[in-house]
């Protein structure tokens, strides 16, 4: 019998814990690469495509080139020219915005089949060759950190130089003329944040593009595993502290999101000093009086590497 958090005929409702520490988390271009915060609460800011952009990173590492997930949304590639494969592969013309809705159809369900970001996430893919739109059934919100965070910029040096005009250089008699020997550079981070994002999965969406039980694992298994296939030096430290899923027993659900995601609760340990690890936060799942057709499970700790 499938597990209820495995069920893409099941509605699904998660919190997503994850923490950084001494790193850029998602950095904002407007603001210098600064972390991004909410200005008039301070508190840290992810966005969802920061997160998605990891899911799928984790998906081509440990699927490959596996049929059925490819993903679609990658360096160095042409949206159009996905669509144009699609269209050959199919053996259809493509006639641009003019498309049959019969051919738009079929490609869109080759699209859906071949790639695991568009059945997983959605996709617009009417742009240029037409390939149609995809509603995904997964979607993520933007994570928010428990507590403001303090966004810092330190100033690093470097001995590379950029320009071979700005560096140091020695004559035939062995003197050197004026150079540098170093350069400055930024590198903003934060002490530590515990982020929190709500991911939601949609039964309805996922009989349109195809959404398997295997689909469902291995986005569970990407949110809790991924932070170990993103390091970066820039990034600090991240991990998942949190993969709380509610799985109702209907397609249309049995009980509000909100008043289940409500019942993950996180605190502070100790408010008068700085958090700066995961222990100084209490992390407590009410899951006293939950509606009968509603299972909760962590999958933080569930999922396997293998």
């Amino acid at each position: 019998m499938i597990a209820p958090n495995l069920d893409p005929e099941r509605r699904q409702d998660a919190v997503l814990l994850f923490d950084v520490t001494d790193g850029n988390p998602n950095g904002d271009p407007d603001a210098g690469n600064l972390p991004r915060v909410d200005p008039e609460t301070m508190q840290g800011l992810v966005s969802d495509v920061a997160i998605k952009r990891k899911v799928r990173d984790f998906v081509a590492a440990v699927q490959g080139d596996a049929d059925r997930y490819h993903i679609y949304v990658q360096n160095e590639t042409a949206l159009n020219n996905l669509h144009q494969a699609a269209y050959n592969d199919a053996g259809i013309k493509s006639t641009g915005s003019k498309q049959k809705r019969d051919d738009v159809k079929q490609v869109r369900a080759r699209m859906c089949d071949s790639y695991f970001d568009i059945r997983t996430f959605g996709a617009v893919m009417s742009t240029g060759r037409n390939a149609g739109q995809v509603r995904g059934p997964a979607q993520v919100t933007f994570a928010r950190s428990i507590d403001p965070v303090v966004a810092l910029d330190m100033s690093i040096t470097r001995i590379a130089i950029t320009k071979p005009e700005d560096a140091v250089s020695v004559s035939e008699d062995g003197k050197s003329s004026s150079g540098k020997t170093t350069e400055m550079g930024r590198k903003p981070l934060i002490p530590y944040g515990l982020y929190r994002a709500n991911v939601f999965v949609n039964p309805l969406f996922a009989r349109q593009s195809g959404f398997s039980s295997e689909d469902l694992g291995l986005l569970w298994r990407a949110l809790a595993l991924m932070w170990d296939l993103d390091r970066s030096a820039a990034r600090g430290t991240m991990a998942c502290r949190g993969l709380h899923v509610f799985s109702h027993t209907s397609p249309w659900g049995d009980a509000p999101a909100q008043s289940l995601l409500d019942r993950v609760r996180v605190g502070r340990v100790d408010t008068g000093t700085p958090a700066r690890v995961f222990g100084d936060y209490r992390v407590e799942v009410d899951t006293e009086n939950l509606p009968a057709a509603v299972s909760y499970a962590d999958l933080s700790a569930a999922v396997a590497y293998a």
